[in-house]
């Protein structure tokens, strides 16, 4: 008892220094991925739009596919294969800034929509879709000033409850936009003013103008909001959506003087939702149960394996070990190759390999900053490039493994080592594809993109595995500590305990629990558009899965050694 508690408190100290080196490295090592950008007085800042997105349909949708104000010529930005597979299409807008140069209400375009264009603007807003911006590589965000957090993107449009009962509720666009800008100024670091915040405060406004004067864009002064007269948010004169209209788009233009440096500029958008510190408390609280669990596994096995090998060696006679049960027994048959499909197995073996080494690195680079949001797409141009480059891995494992189980067809070996995983995942993502492209969707991924990955695929990755590969047949055999007997052991009859299947589902529970909070915001993360950035926690929660996984499998292969099934 003594010893396994001690072997807890270090257990204990030495996650939370790692967890404090990991949080230090973060800290030491923040890498935006672009290098700061200043302008000077009245030059000219590009506002880009992005896409419109929703985390009840999870179609995006160009920002352009909705009757927006669009210029003549609009200009595509370049964009990395992590952008493109993430549905990214930033281009050129007409909103025109100035740095430190202040706009009130200004004229972008006037559009007659007709009864589709409405339609339109209906059930985007009822799916609740959010427009993307971008200035200087920010994200225009709106603050919740009560909790003091922001979520990125603003709405479309907004829905009104019926005014009286049995009404039908009214949908209201958002056609008018305060955009507020952040900026910070160190005129003995650096010349110039450099944007560290983007903030966006939508309007609904149903504008008003002398209708006795031919509209222009530029002469026209509108009597809803002015220079001298500020947009406001007026609940009887909104700007309809539900009957075809005319509407008017607009924007101010605020700057704000800020203390916060360009290298913490993307704090705010880290910090998330202040329902989300419960992630810590949850994280904390797992790695407390599996460090528990770890500790009581390790005393049970170490207690049970000692009154084993006791039994075993107080054994005097023939007769008394030919009477005895057990996994001793079988130690002739545990290195035995499977019954069914070796090959299968090493393959699966070398996958999981590269997979691993594909996490490891990436963590690593995530952990030291390199793969910040501000770098977009960055997270996954990096894990498609990892795991290409960890081919030779997967091929150096599977071929060693391959060779312990005497197999012959190394060429067969190789080749699905290179194509199985990889296929699987391609066919799913091309049948995802085509439904996204059927959508319209700006995540369906484009011809080009497609042939670039075929290309890392066969061009990069499978001449990788067939190098480690090569190198893994030429390796000795992996030596094992026992003799493999000629005529295979008869395994008896198995409880319905030891089924695989069952097996399987309880070796899966204590792993899946050291991690399901984690990965409940892992998905949250994914599915409902926020950026996840505790990376540090994330590599602890890894550490502790591994070491989970390797109690439960020295148990599970105990328990089923000892019933004298040796087909672990």
């Amino acid at each position: 008892l003594r010893l396994s508690s001690t072997f807890l408190m270090v257990n204990v100290l030495s996650v939370l220094g790692f967890a404090s080196l990991v949080g230090g490295a973060q800290a030491a090592f923040y890498l935006p991925g672009v290098a700061p950008k200043s302008y000077n007085t009245r030059d000219k800042v590009p506002l880009y739009v992005n896409k419109v997105t929703s985390t009840k349909t999870q179609l995006p949708y160009s920002y352009y596919d909705l009757p927006f104000c669009k210029p003549k010529h609009v200009k595509q930005a370049s964009e990395n294969l992590g952008e493109v597979l993430e549905g990214d299409m930033i281009k050129s807008s007409l909103y025109e800034l100035e740095m430190k140069v202040p706009d009130g209400c200004k004229i972008l375009c006037k559009k007659n929509h007709n009864k589709a264009d409405m339609r339109l603007f209906r059930s985007i807003i009822d799916d609740e879709y959010r427009i993307d911006w971008i200035v200087d590589n920010l994200p225009g965000a709106m603050r919740n000033d009560e909790y003091d957090y922001v979520t990125r993107g603003f709405p479309v449009g907004f829905v009104a409850p019926p005014a009286f009962e049995g009404g039908k509720k009214m949908h209201f666009l958002y056609n008018h936009v305060r955009i507020v800008l952040k900026y910070h100024e160190d005129y003995e670091s650096f010349t110039g003013a450099r944007v560290v915040g983007f903030q966006i405060i939508p309007f609904s406004i149903n504008h008003m103008w002398d209708r006795f004067e031919e509209f222009d864009e530029y002469t026209t002064t509108l009597s809803t909001c002015n220079e001298m007269n500020p947009a406001q948010n007026d609940p009887g004169n909104f700007q309809s959506v539900e009957e075809m209209d005319e509407v008017i788009y607009t924007y101010d233009v605020k700057w704000v003087p800020s203390d916060i440096t360009w290298a913490h500029r993307w704090d705010v958008y880290l910090k998330g939702n202040p329902d989300d510190e419960i992630h810590y408390f949850s994280i904390v609280n797992s790695l407390m149960i599996v460090l528990f669990l770890t500790g009581v596994v390790a005393m049970i096995m170490l207690r049970t394996l000692r009154k084993d090998i006791t039994t075993y060696n107080e054994m005097q006679t023939l007769e008394e070990a030919q009477e005895e049960s057990g996994w001793k027994l079988v130690h002739g048959d545990v290195f035995r190759a499977p019954e069914t499909s070796p090959m299968l197995f090493s393959v699966l073996a070398g996958t999981g390999v590269q997979i691993f080494a594909m996490t490891g690195v990436a963590m690593v680079f995530a952990i030291l900053g390199f793969l910040s949001p501000a770098n977009r797409g960055g997270l996954l141009t990096a894990i498609l490039l990892l795991f290409v480059f960890m081919g030779a891995f997967a091929g150096y494992y599977a071929a060693r493994l391959y060779k312990l189980f005497g197999g012959k067809e190394w060429k067969k070996n190789t080749i699905l080592t290179a194509t199985l995983f990889p296929s699987v995942v391609f066919i799913v993502f091309m049948i995802l594809d085509c439904l996204l492209y059927y959508e319209g969707a700006s995540t369906a991924v484009p011809f080009g993109t497609l042939m670039a990955l075929i290309l890392l695929w066969f061009g990069i990755s499978l001449p990788l595995v067939l190098v480690g590969s090569y190198f893994g047949f030429k390796k000795e055999v992996f030596e094992v500590p026992v003799r493999t007997n000629q005529i295979p052991r008869h395994v008896p009859e198995q409880m319905w305990y030891t089924h695989p299947l069952f097996a399987i589902a309880l070796g899966g529970i204590l792993p899946f629990g050291a991690v399901c909070i984690e990965l409940f915001f892992i998905m949250s993360a994914l599915w409902l558009h926020q950026i996840y950035y505790v990376f540090g926690f994330l590599m602890i929660v890894l550490v502790i899965l591994i070491a989970t996984c390797a109690e439960i499998t020295i148990v599970m292969c105990y328990f089923q050694l000892c019933n004298e099934d040796y087909h672990w």
